[in-house]
């Protein structure tokens, strides 16, 4: 693909337009009411006066969505062999006393979770996800793709288990405390393509049975835009996996060993804080989030290491652990440990209109594709990020992000991306 937009100095522009509208407009409603003001929280009712209409917004039920997502993320330079690509995504979730349901449905990639309750606060778990694209898959140096490295690979796995389930303060549908104990099995599979290196050795085709502990806590209450506005949340991963069958592989001269990847241990975390900015009223927030991973016995590689990529900002209860880099291919890195931190700070132009600006640090133990070798090594990268979050009609939003990557993703080259994403609800 080769589109190229330059909309970045309109974007900017109309956020300060608005912001000084914001502004004014938040002046006009202290005078009038002398009372402080307090930002709309997701789900509840709302009633405001806006350039002089009023708006009336009745409750919704958060435990019961279904929405589309659509847009694509544009690569100023090109990010390995692409200049941009596009996001679509079918997002279900609904809920009631007896049980939870949530899907993610993009065609290549999707996800489903289930919970029934049991007894108590017990519940039986399911877990559903495939990573299929028929499309080769390439590693990345100096941010052009290197073909030698191509294979189409992919996965499919299945979840099930036990958990304990407690609502938390401030006690919404997405606010819990859920310790996990998960059977895990899947199946992997890789092939070569025409570009694949004559010296590369791709590992057999094999089910993976392992074990995953999960435990997550969200006390976050959210705005009307379903961002975090204050409190914070937790989470943590413990996974171990065997590959029945496995063998050794490589990618150049170095050599990932049977007997050092067959199984594998992986640990990782997060944790997020909405904070209100010091000194000042509501519609200025914090927001600061921490990840982190590792591996114990070293012995990761290309299939099972974590990923760390692209997208949207993490802000759903169920999506809180993935691990983010903006301007990011989805899932580019394959990373052995890592720390990735964010501060951002959130002004709220409009009850629904919102404007962030996010500085990310990133501290990751990759794998590097090199003429001599393909292993893990220590890389560090800075990102900053511009974006609006804002209320569209017909029950839609929109979301648009400016990010500058100082060196990371393109290995040593700074580079800058464009994300925009529609979403509507139904």
């Amino acid at each position: 693909m080769s589109l190229k937009i330059r909309q970045v100095l309109a974007g900017a522009t109309l956020a300060a337009v608005v912001f000084v509208s914001g502004a004014a407009d938040c002046s006009a409603e202290s005078l009038a009411n002398d009372e402080p003001y307090h930002t709309p929280l997701a789900g509840e009712p709302f009633s405001t006066t806006v350039l002089g209409r009023k708006v009336e917004l009745a409750r919704r039920d958060r435990a019961n969505t279904l929405a589309l997502s659509l847009g694509g993320t544009f690569y100023f330079p090109t990010l390995g062999s692409a200049d941009a690509l596009p996001i679509a995504a079918l997002y279900w979730r609904k809920e009631n006393e007896d049980y939870r349901s949530r899907l993610i449905f993009s065609v290549f990639y999707n996800e489903w979770d289930g919970a029934l309750k049991t007894k108590g606060r017990l519940e039986y778990l399911a877990h559903l996800e495939n990573f299929t694209s028929p499309f080769p898959q390439e590693e990345i140096l100096n941010g052009e793709s290197v073909k030698s490295t191509s294979a189409v690979w992919g996965y499919a796995t299945a979840w099930l288990g036990l958990g304990y389930r407690m609502p938390v303060a401030p006690f919404q549908s997405d606010n819990d405390l859920r310790l996990q104990l998960f059977y895990t099995g899947t199946y992997l599979y890789n092939n070569r393509t025409s570009d694949t290196g004559p010296n590369v050795t791709l590992p057999p085709d094999t089910w993976e049975n392992g074990l995953r502990l999960r435990v997550r806590y969200d006390g976050i209450r959210r705005n009307i835009m379903e961002l975090p506005h204050s409190g914070f949340a937790l989470g943590s991963d413990i996974e171990w996996a065997y590959r029945s069958s496995w063998g050794d592989s490589n990618y150049g001269p170095f050599r990932f060993t049977k007997s050092g990847t067959q199984e594998y241990t992986k640990i990782s975390g997060y944790g997020v804080a909405a904070l209100p900015f010091p000194w000042t009223s509501e519609r200025n927030r914090l927001i600061a989030s921490v990840y982190g991973g590792f591996s114990p016995n070293n012995n990761l590689d290309r299939y099972s290491g974590f990923r760390v990529g692209g997208g949207p900002f993490p802000n759903e209860s169920d999506d809180l652990w993935r691990t983010p880099y903006p301007g990011a291919l989805f899932n580019q890195f394959t990373v052995a440990d890592y720390v990735v931190g964010n501060l951002e700070y959130r002004r709220e132009l409009l009850f629904f209109l919102y404007l962030h600006l996010r500085g990310t640090i990133a501290w990751i133990n990759r794998d590097y594709q090199r003429t001599d070798h393909f292993r893990f090594e220590q890389d560090r990268g800075e990102a900053f990020s511009l974006g609006i979050t804002t209320g569209m009609p017909w029950d839609s939003s929109m979301y648009l992000e400016f990010s500058r990557d100082f060196g990371i993703l393109r290995n040593g080259r700074s580079g800058s991306g464009l994300m925009l994403l529609w979403s509507k609800a139904f």
